[in-house]
């Protein structure tokens, strides 16, 4: 089923009228609900097919006490199977929380009603547009909020990066052979084109980002439900990333979201769900110019 509901909240906006009204008029009778605020949950994006397909690959992954999506950021179908992972765990009643790259960690949609509009839901994030395209994401968060789910920014606050650069016990947070492979990602990452006295504080950053995004996720798991992350795929690497540094007993699956056939490491994933390939785009020339000689930039992963 591409679309789902919680127990006494129908989704309304997806029946035919003539059903909609008359189940309505029953669960009002019951008692079971009141007028509601707005529709619980969006329709889940894609095709039928797509969303069926979805469904059928979370529920082989539980039970898990966390699924860790990793994306690659511009990849749009990857955006809509977020949405739809979202919404079939909400509407089996499943979703504990959704925690987010894309935001600071400490920002909350906690205290919004389902019935909360975008802006309400960007502003309570601080949702940074410019870094995070809301077109992409604002599906998959508005799902859960119309669900009454908290949606949780994890990712490591922007004003904490420097002290990290600085912070030589992160270097002791992975193995050691994991911590040079975390190194060399960032310089492949950074199409090589960071200078070596860089390298160490950028790979601070990534384990603090990590570290960040598992503490979130520990402190809103829930017994018998799921908490789902979005982030981009080196983040989710069991090997290298977040499930690194969740606590053994927290049960998390890693799936990578890869568009094409490119090269992957299938132990460093729980599950690789292939999408079609994107159009060639040659990233290191638009991160050479941001760079502009300075040697600094974010993470491409």
């Amino acid at each position: 089923m591409p679309y789902f509901a919680l127990p006494c909240r129908p989704p309304f906006s997806l029946l035919p009228a003539r059903y909609a009204m008359v189940i309505t008029a029953l669960a009002l009778l019951a008692g079971c609900i009141s007028l509601p605020e707005s529709p619980i949950l969006e329709p889940a994006e894609g095709t039928v097919a797509a969303a069926t397909a979805t469904a059928a690959r979370v529920d082989a992954l539980l039970p898990a006490d966390a699924l860790l999506i990793g994306e690659q950021h511009d990849a749009a179908e990857h955006h809509q199977i977020e949405q739809q992972v979202i919404a079939h765990l909400a509407g089996r009643g499943l979703l504990a929380a959704v925690a987010l790259e894309m935001a600071d960690a400490g920002q909350s949609t906690a205290k919004l009603k389902p019935s909360a509009t975008e802006q309400q839901t960007r502003n309570a994030l601080q949702w940074n547009d410019k870094g995070w395209p809301w077109a992409n994401y604002g599906p998959a968060v508005m799902t859960a909020v119309r669900a009454g789910i908290p949606v949780l920014g994890a990712n490591l606050p922007a004003a904490q990066m420097k002290s990290s650069m600085g912070d030589a016990q992160l270097d002791v947070q992975l193995p050691g052979p994991a911590l040079k492979a975390q190194q060399q990602l960032i310089r492949l990452g950074h199409c090589n084109l960071l200078p070596e006295s860089q390298i160490t504080p950028m790979t601070r950053i990534q384990v603090a980002k990590d570290m960040a995004m598992a503490q979130t996720i520990e402190e809103v798991a829930l017994p018998g439900k799921v908490v789902v992350l979005l982030a981009g795929s080196g983040h989710v690497n069991r090997q290298l990333g977040v499930p690194q540094h969740l606590p053994a007993t927290l049960q998390a699956r890693a799936i990578q979201l890869r568009a094409g056939t490119a090269a992957d490491n299938d132990s460093a994933f729980d599950s690789t769900w292939p999408t079609p390939a994107l159009p060639e785009k040659d990233y290191c020339a638009g991160l050479k110019e941001q760079l502009g000689g300075k040697g600094e930039a974010g993470s491409m992963r």
